[in-house]
């Protein structure tokens, strides 16, 4: 009954969403997510952790945020904010103080955090959601991480209250998907799905 109010409050609005990179991120995830929203009609900001600049990711594809995190944060509030994986993009998610503030503030307002691969692991890190149920990429390592403040799932996408996750590259285009349907409807995910031929 809570998703259900959920979808119905985010379909009342025009819906804005946030994708933080940082050094390190997992490109696919980062790319096919912010493609996929777009495509569902979200406003996307792709905001730098470290800036404007372009960010290397994990197999050296570079990415030019739009603007940096220290901007972004005033051009709020974000119906999602969005964490793309990959160990080192993630790890600078964890660490940085501005990312555990805006996530904070998000999580405290009942607005969707949404984390892929092991950015779950940033949301620990933040005491974000604590208690829920999660997925992450199934390594040892994120999972034991995780396993003593949250319920771990196996599954492609976990949504439990305002918290999403999901698992890795092969599954961004079912996470994107799914945050579509929440912030957009069931009808604009089942679209774009068959327009991307999933």
């Amino acid at each position: 009954q809570a998703y259900n109010c959920l979808i119905h409050f985010y379909k009342r609005m025009s819906s804005r969403a946030l994708v933080l990179l940082a050094t390190g991120a997992e490109e696919m995830e980062t790319v096919i997510t912010v493609d996929v929203l777009r495509r569902g009609g979200v406003e996307v900001v792709v905001a730098g952790v470290d800036g404007e600049t372009p960010v290397t990711c994990s197999r050296s594809v570079k990415i030019v945020p739009d603007t940096s995190l220290a901007t972004a944060a005033t051009q709020g509030p974000y119906d999602c904010i969005v964490l793309p994986g990959g160990g080192p993009g993630a790890a600078a998610l964890c660490a940085s103080v501005e990312v555990g503030k805006l996530l904070q503030e998000q999580d405290e307002a009942g607005r969707l955090v949404a984390a892929i691969c092991a950015a779950p692991t940033a949301l620990l890190s933040h005491k974000i959601g604590l208690g829920k149920r999660v997925t992450c990429y199934p390594a040892p390592a994120f999972i034991e991480k995780l396993t003593g403040s949250y319920t771990y799932v196996e599954e492609k996408v976990v949504v439990d209250g305002n918290i999403v996750t999901s698992r890795g590259p092969a599954t961004a285009f079912d996470f994107g998907l799914e945050l579509v349907k929440i912030m957009v409807g069931k009808e604009k995910k089942e679209e774009i799905a068959s327009a991307m031929l999933l």
